[in-house]
């Protein structure tokens, strides 16, 4: 682990977090380095404190996968069984062979299974509208990101095994022994200091999606316009949507991130914490034709140059690993070098292109600031 800070680099990084603030773009953002189980530089710039919340969007997913490793140690949980030997009810129509392992890596096959509101209010409907699932295709034979309905399955796993509330279950398993705050299911008499969504910018044209991607048009995803701005309802910060709806400022993530390079709390079992973090798992390519690199619960740079394209940016090392959120949240941390990164903002860039050069842009400064 490098023993020292660049200060010129840390400089870089807060003055590039700035930018598109001082633009004009994003209404506030909070940027946070953690390094040797500390953070070591944070700011905040628009209108937002250091204090301000953001939503984390699929930055929420690790410590959901989180909660799962501490009951793999507990013996509670077994990746390798299927999702029905849990849940009776998920393997009905053709899902029955899907295992445990498969959902966290995002190859169980039901990427497009619907579940909001109302249905998503309650647990009872939420189970009813699982079973009724059907497969988009064979599990275990491709990979397709799965923005909310893989996180649900594990969240209602979490409430079988424990008896108790993934919500919850998160906070006394994860947060609480690092020394975060609650970060999922946030009650309505404590969102004081959430900042809003705010939609900006505009969609990339076809001729910039074609430049890059040789097509003019993106998958569709069920992460809308519509979506995102539910966030902002009291009731669903409330609910705590295991896929996307955690809430949390840019040191919780930093911080998180050093616990998972250092375990200083001894929350998880250390060999279960390596395999997950550090073992790529799949490797199939996603619709864009990426390698998915992903561990148990979290993406893995990798040394096949694509780090970028994986929201960690150029300079990390292949070990680094994290889970970003949609709208640039960013969230990782460098096992070579001891960083860790947190970036989060309520300004939730429609631009397809500008948000993740922004974010590869901050990480590949962000992972220069050891040494």
């Amino acid at each position: 682990m490098a023993a020292a800070l660049n200060n010129t680099n840390i400089t870089r990084l807060l003055e590039r977090a700035r930018r598109e603030v001082d633009e004009g773009l994003l209404p506030s953002v909070q940027v946070a380095l953690g390094f040797q189980g500390e953070v070591v530089a944070e700011a905040v710039f628009g209108e937002a404190d250091l204090d301000t919340r953001y939503c984390i969007f699929s930055a929420t997913k690790p410590l959901v996968a989180s909660t799962l490793w501490t009951l793999m140690a507990e013996g509670a949980v077994d990746i390798t069984l299927p999702v029905a030997a849990y849940i009776p009810e998920f393997g009905a129509k053709g899902k029955e062979a899907i295992t445990l392992e498969q959902v966290l890596l995002h190859t169980g096959g039901f990427p497009h299974a619907p579940l909001g509101p109302p249905t998503w209010n309650q647990r009872s409907t939420r189970v009813h509208r699982m079973a009724d699932w059907k497969l988009n295709w064979e599990p275990g034979t491709r990979y397709e990101y799965h923005p909310t309905s893989a996180h649900w399955v594990l969240a209602e796993i979490i409430d079988r095994v424990t008896d108790g509330d993934y919500r919850d279950e998160i906070e006394r398993r994860v947060t609480i022994p690092a020394g975060l705050p609650r970060v999922l299911g946030i009650a309505e008499d404590a969102q004081d200091n959430i900042a809003d969504l705010v939609l900006v910018g505009e969609p990339a044209s076809g001729d910039e999606l074609e430049a890059v991607f040789g097509v003019r048009e993106l998958p569709g995803s069920e992460v809308t316009d519509e979506v995102v701005v539910r966030f902002n309802e009291p009731e669903v910060r409330a609910l705590g949507v295991p896929g996307g709806g955690g809430f949390a400022r840019a040191r919780d993530l930093a911080l998180f991130y050093q616990e998972l390079l250092h375990n200083s709390h001894g929350i998880w079992d250390s060999e279960i914490l390596r395999d997950a973090i550090g073992r790529v798992r799949n490797t199939l390519p996603d619709p864009m034709g990426v390698p998915a690199n992903r561990g148990l619960g979290v993406v893995i740079a990798g040394d096949d140059g694509k780090s970028n394209l994986r929201g960690m940016g150029r300079t990390v090392s292949a070990a680094t690993f994290g889970h970003n959120g949609a709208g640039g949240q960013l969230a990782w941390a460098d096992p070579e070098t001891g960083l860790s990164l947190g970036y989060v903002t309520n300004g939730y860039d429609r631009h397809q292109l500008r948000a993740p050069r922004r974010g590869s842009a901050l990480a590949s400064i962000a992972a220069q600031c050891a040494g």
